[in-house]
């Protein structure tokens, strides 16, 4: 039995409907597909205006260049993060203003966000881990009283809630991912949500090399210009037909996830129960959406040889994020705030088990077993 890390979500119809759009000879953006994922997005998560990206990395750039995001600027977010969330601002001059995570979740913080705040910040950038929510109603008091923008990175996201809102949808502005990895994937792909619709027609501009080109097609105008600094941020409707005939279908694959992830959790609790590992943890009011299963193990020592002992066993176990505020860039372009009290000694522990559409019980029940098999020895 070898058992991959991650198989890319498949449904059978995309290569229907990506033949539907060579038939109709348009391959470009903002196609019919990508006008009903968009759609499906926004009915999903109830924000006013949703716009297909070519990745979620160029949905956060569109966020910094809609909130004007200049040398000078500060953003707060946590270090345990890939390396989009940070890269979108301090491309525009930004500085990284990196907070401490909670332990049981992996997000940031959001007790010590407050004391980071300075004249400088301008806006705050919580991670959903895993599909997991941060706590957003702190998040979106602070916000409130010093007057800053929320950029939800809803990477992981996708029908995940937190108390009956859509990750994503919480904020000024949500940015999703469809990548390859992701629950629902076009490959390279991923969207900008706006709850405002003061921002609709700039992101459109900017979405489209900084012209008015939407407007012209809707025949709003009887000719398109170049009107801001943007770029090309369209994905060609060929992925998002390949997105499509997944979002036809999101609730079954997400329960699907969820058997397997309810599964996981419920199969390891012995091992937790007896102190060996640490499980994820949902917090009240957070639905999340099975993004991934990890376990915490001792430390990175024990990681390292429990990932080689499920590869001996033909099972691919990885660890995650490098903590931002480590690497080169992270100091030449941010600061950690306060004490790194968890962020690097928890991202040390985590190890995350196969997780996809398509993971067999026999699959899901024989990675358990082997876990438990390394712990007995």
């Amino acid at each position: 039995m070898k058992i991959p890390f991650n198989i890319p979500p498949h449904t059978g119809k995309e290569l229907e409907y990506i033949r539907q759009c060579i038939d109709a000879r348009k391959i470009c953006g903002d196609g019919s597909f990508t006008k009903k994922c968009n759609a499906w997005i926004e009915e999903r998560t109830g924000v006013k205006k949703a716009l297909l990206t070519t990745s979620c990395t160029h949905a956060t750039e569109m966020a910094a260049l809609l909130l004007n995001i200049k040398e000078g600027d500060e953003v707060i977010l946590p270090s345990y993060t890939f390396v989009s969330t940070a890269d979108a601002f301090v491309l525009r001059g930004a500085t990284a203003v990196f907070v401490d995570i909670r332990p049981d979740t992996m997000n940031i913080d959001e007790q010590l966000i407050e004391a980071a705040v300075t004249e400088k910040t301008k806006a705050i950038v919580p991670v959903h881990y895993a599909g997991v929510a941060c706590e957003m109603d702190t998040i979106m008091d602070i916000a409130k009283r010093h007057g800053l923008y929320v950029v939800e990175d809803a990477a992981q996201g996708v029908m995940a809630s937190y108390k009956g809102k859509a990750l994503g949808a919480i904020g000024d502005m949500g940015c999703y991912s469809f990548h390859e990895t992701k629950n629902y994937s076009m490959g390279e792909g991923g969207a900008l949500l706006l709850k405002d619709e003061r921002f609709s027609d700039l992101a459109e501009i900017i979405r489209e090399k900084g012209t008015d080109r939407s407007r012209f097609f809707r025949g709003e105008v009887d000719k398109y210009t170049w009107q801001e600094a943007g770029s090309s941020y369209l994905p060609s409707d060929m992925n998002a037909a390949y997105l499509y005939a997944q979002l036809e279908i999101a609730d079954e694959i997400n329960n699907e996830r969820l058997k397997i992830w309810n599964t996981y959790n419920e199969g390891l609790k012995e091992l937790e129960d007896a102190g060996k590992i640490s499980l994820p943890v949902i917090p009240e009011g957070c639905e999340h959406n099975a993004h991934m299963f990890y376990i915490k193990t001792k430390d990175i020592d024990e990681r390292a040889a429990l990932i080689d002992f499920l590869g001996e066993k033909k099972i691919k176990a990885v660890y995650h994020y490098i903590p931002l505020h480590s690497a080169p860039a992270g100091k030449k372009y941010g600061r950690f705030f306060g004490e790194d009290r968890y962020t690097t000694k928890e991202s040390e522990r985590i190890l995350r088990l196969p997780m996809y559409r398509g993971l067999t019980e026999e699959e899901n029940d024989y990675i358990i077993r082997c876990v438990k098999e390394f712990y007995k020895s």
